[in-house]
């Protein structure tokens, strides 16, 4: 089973702080990379997976979708998110994304925003979303880049010359790493760019686009904190097709 840290109150609470819990996807530095990503959502049955407060769902409805099959791991979230729905086409559940079951054929589009870098059997994962998509549809997904994640100590230090460094060490040892955001002991799983890549193109999928997240000229100068994301990629963006 995958770790629940969302439904600790220590850790829901500050995730409820954050911006993109606040203001949604406007609140999310990566979104607007991400939406040159989707493909046209109307009529399309979609799957959410990590569906968090169900903001990707609810504007999924906005472009026209079908439906929207909506699940993450947290009570906390499913029970956020539909109280925040009034769309009817949209069912939200709590599902376990390490054994996820979806019927065949049954989706047009699957999605996922910040949640499959918490998952272990990630091939077991993406051959279960490649079944469950009619051929010809996409699979779009943001994750932690490997860059971000694999550091013993992921925290910025200053070298001898005052230049901001991004501690990478073990990028090529995968598997979990344990780290305090938000709260204690929070698991994720590291893999390799590599790895990820060849898991997709292994399932079946081919790659469509694969972007290293840093914000542009006009990000920066509306967000001049941003800069440092200009040292290191925290954010993997994937597009992928069936």
């Amino acid at each position: 089973m995958a770790q629940n840290i969302y439904d600790r109150p220590d850790f829901f609470a500050g995730y409820s702080d954050l911006s993109r819990s606040v203001r949604g996807l406007d609140g999310a530095s990566e979104w607007p990379a991400v939406r040159a990503l989707l493909p046209d959502l109307a009529g399309k049955r979609i799957v959410d997976l990590g569906c968090g407060f169900g903001w990707f769902s609810r504007f999924a409805m906005s472009q026209g979708a079908k439906s929207v099959l909506a699940l993450d791991i947290s009570e906390n979230m499913i029970a956020r998110a539909r109280a925040d729905t009034a769309e009817a086409a949209i069912t939200y559940e709590i599902a376990d994304l390490e054994h996820l079951e979806l019927a065949r054929a049954s989706f047009d589009f699957a999605y996922s925003s910040l949640a499959l870098h918490y998952i272990e059997d990630f091939a077991g994962l993406v051959a279960t979303v490649h079944q469950a998509l009619l051929p010809g549809s996409h699979f779009v997904f943001t994750i932690e880049h490997p860059i971000f994640m694999a550091p013993t100590r992921p925290d910025w230090a200053t070298d001898a010359e005052g230049r901001r460094i991004w501690p990478l060490d073990r990028y090529s040892v995968e598997g979990a790493r344990t780290t305090d955001w938000l709260a204690s002991g929070v698991v994720k799983q590291h893999r390799k760019l590599a790895t990820t890549l060849n898991t997709l193109i292994a399932a079946g999928f081919s790659i469509r686009h694969v972007e290293e997240w840093s914000p542009n000229d006009e990000e920066l100068r509306d967000n001049p904190d941003w800069a440092r994301e200009m040292d290191r990629p925290m954010f993997l963006l994937i597009s992928t097709q069936r």
